[in-house]
This record gives C-alpha cells, sequence and structure tokens, in this order.
C-alpha cells in the first residue's frame, strides 16, 4: 500500500452511520494514510454538524451547498450561500448540480437553485462540487452560460463518458472518482479514469456510500479511498505513490487550501 498521503475529496462523515464514532473514522484514515477528507454539504440545515466537525479536526474541510434533488428544507438564496462560504474551512461551494434520476416534472427549480450556486462560487471566488445524474447536457450548458469556468471545481463521483469528461475538462474542471471505479462492470468509468490528464484527478469514497471493492455493499469511510487510488493507479499502468502525491497536490491546489494541516 501507499505510503504518501491521500486526501478523500468528498464524503458526509456528518451522516448518522458516523455518529459518536467520528474519531475512530479518523484513526482509521492515519492508518491507511489518508491525511485529509472534505465533507461536502446536502442540506442548509445540516450545516452546523458539517461546521462542529471541521472546527473539531484540523484535517477536515467542508463545502456548502444543497444537493440537486433535496426537495425538502430551507432553499439556499444567494445571500446565505455567500454569507456561509466565509467560515475558513469551507472551501467550496456543493454539492450542486443536476440530477434527474429520481425526480420527474417540471424541474426549472433544480436548474435554477444550481445556477444560484454557481454565482455564489463565482462571488466568492471558491470552486463548485459538481453533482450530475442523467442530466450531462444541462449541466455542462448551464455552467458554460454561467461562465463557471472562472472558478472551476470538480465533477465528484465522475461516472459519464469520455465525451462528457472532455466537455468537463475543457471548462477547467477536475474529475473525481469513487469506489465504482473498482467494480467490475465499470468500464466507462476506468476507461475515463485513464486517460484523464493526471493533474485534473481527484480520489473519493462519497462515504458512506459505495464501498470500493473488496467491501462492495459495506459501510464506506474515508480511510478506504486509498482502495480507489490503487485501482486508479493500476489503470494507469503507475505507482500508487505517484498518484497519491498527484492527487493530493490537485486537492490542496484546486481548493486553495495553503496550509496542509
Amino acid at each position: 500500500m501507499n505510503t504518501e498521503l491521500l486526501v478523500d475529496s468528498h464524503c458526509h462523515l456528518d451522516f448518522a452511520d458516523f455518529n459518536g464514532k467520528e474519531d475512530d473514522y479518523l484513526a482509521a484514515m492515519a492508518t491507511n494514510n489518508v491525511g485529509w477528507a472534505l465533507i461536502a454539504g446536502v442540506t442548509l440545515e445540516r450545516l452546523p454538524a458539517v461546521l462542529a466537525l471541521v472546527e473539531r479536526y484540523p484535517n477536515l474541510y467542508a463545502a456548502v451547498g444543497v444537493h440537486p434533488d433535496t426537495q425538502d428544507g430551507e432553499e439556499p438564496s444567494l445571500e446565505t450561500l455567500i454569507r456561509l462560504a466565509d467560515h475558513p474551512k469551507v472551501v467550496a461551494i456543493g454539492e450542486t448540480g443536476l440530477d434527474y434520476y429520481r425526480l420527474e416534472g417540471d424541474l426549472e427549480w433544480q436548474r435554477e437553485r444550481f445556477r444560484t450556486h454557481i454565482r455564489a462560487a463565482r462571488q466568492t471566488g471558491k470552486p463548485l462540487i459538481i453533482h450530475t445524474r442523467e442530466a450531462s447536457a444541462d449541466t455542462l450548458r448551464i455552467l458554460e452560460e454561467e461562465e463557471a469556468g472562472q472558478v472551476g471545481g470538480v465533477f465528484h463521483c465522475f461516472t459519464e463518458n469520455r465525451t462528457v469528461a472532455e466537455a468537463a475538462l475543457r471548462l477547467g474542471f477536475h474529475l473525481s472518482f469513487s469506489g465504482i471505479v473498482t467494480f467490475k462492470n465499470a468500464t466507462q468509468i476506468k476507461e475515463v479514469a485513464s486517460f484523464v490528464p493526471l493533474e485534473r484527478i481527484l480520489v473519493e469514497t462519497d462515504a458512506p456510500y459505495l464501498a470500493p471493492v473488496p467491501f462492495r455493499g459495506k459501510l464506506n469511510h474515508p480511510a478506504l479511498v486509498s482502495h480507489v487510488a490503487a485501482e486508479i493507479a493500476s489503470l494507469r499502468h503507475m505507482d500508487i505513490n505517484e498518484l497519491a502525491i498527484a492527487s493530493t497536490d490537485n486537492f490542496f491546489r484546486l481548493f486553495n487550501i495553503k496550509n496542509r494541516a
């Protein structure tokens, strides 16, 4: 296993699965050479729990946003997102984007929410964490219309094809890969992970979801991002330490974090 430190660039350590056991999961990170993690926002109501964690642990960071398929709870205004992004441990806006998988009907509210997040990112100068599912054409169109390339960001848990990947890269975005890349039938994702420029790759768990092989179906947690990195390194025929150095450097550069706690 690698000796260079990795970053879990997207997880949800504030979820109930981890309540009261955060010290154990942070210790597991250290044991598995995972030095840092970013907790992505999904609702405004959960943000206090997210901030409590990143204030408690110096190697955790946060993003503020409302997940695209969240229909209950407070709707994020531009002013609210800008105010919340001022916290010193908040390094990004998100997760945000479009998700047409579970929802039907007129989804213009989702597209307007997405635009609000992009505008907050541009005003704060903080990058975006993009979630897109069965909505890649509209996601790319809105990013371009709102000039999101000015701040950039990352398409998290990337599951789209090479054409979408190339479009995201042209817009200046990074691509982050989750445990799905370790699944045997994930041919499309493996292909994308093989060709993306090394300076645009991030790795993540999306914990508590999507545990990588050989833990598929079990509770995912940030320490397991090492298995994601190992798979990508294998696909690219490179040493995992080289992948770890690059993806970690990419994370700190993208999120403009100067001090690696």
